[in-house]
């Protein structure tokens, strides 16, 4: 019951993110998919992972673990990471139409511009502690009662 209200609502109130996640899904329908708290997770060969309403784009191996190998194992990772976007999708159903520009916005540009980067870098801020991405390690958690990427630092 509760994946079919998640997909009606991610259908009608995250139109825009769903359509557009609809057809990136069509760009990588060779890929392998699964189904995640009702999300479907497409795993790409892309660094970062994105999620547009009900689709999930997750990395298959996360950059950053040669960083945490230590700490981390790959699965642990690739686990929490998917528990990160899976909040993601939680904002979509939050905001609605609203999602791609109060988090798709901030969260591209916090992640890509060479300047905050650096910051991070520089700075040792985590990435994950930028209010798009908190908030998006809280709500994954709430939903799946599993551990999203917390603080850590992957830059």
């Amino acid at each position: 019951m509760k994946s079919i209200i998640y997909w009606i609502l991610q259908c009608t109130w995250g139109i825009f993110q769903s359509v557009l996640g609809f057809f990136v899904f069509l760009i990588h329908a060779r890929r392998k998919h699964y189904f995640y708290h009702g999300a479907i997770i497409t795993e790409w060969d892309n660094n970062s992972s994105v999620s547009l309403g009900m689709f999930v784009f997750v990395t298959k191996e996360p950059y950053f673990y040669e960083k945490l190998k230590d700490k981390y194992t790959m699965e642990e990772l690739s686990r929490r990471l998917l528990v990160h976007e899976c909040g993601h999708t939680i904002q979509s159903l939050i905001l609605g139409p609203l999602y791609l520009i109060f988090m798709g916005i901030p969260s591209t540009l916090w992640g890509f511009l060479p300047s905050l980067n650096r910051k991070r870098r520089a700075e040792g801020i985590s990435y994950f502690s930028f209010f798009t991405e908190k908030w998006a390690n809280h709500l994954g958690e709430r939903v799946t009662g599993e551990k999203s990427m917390e603080n850590l630092i992957i830059d």
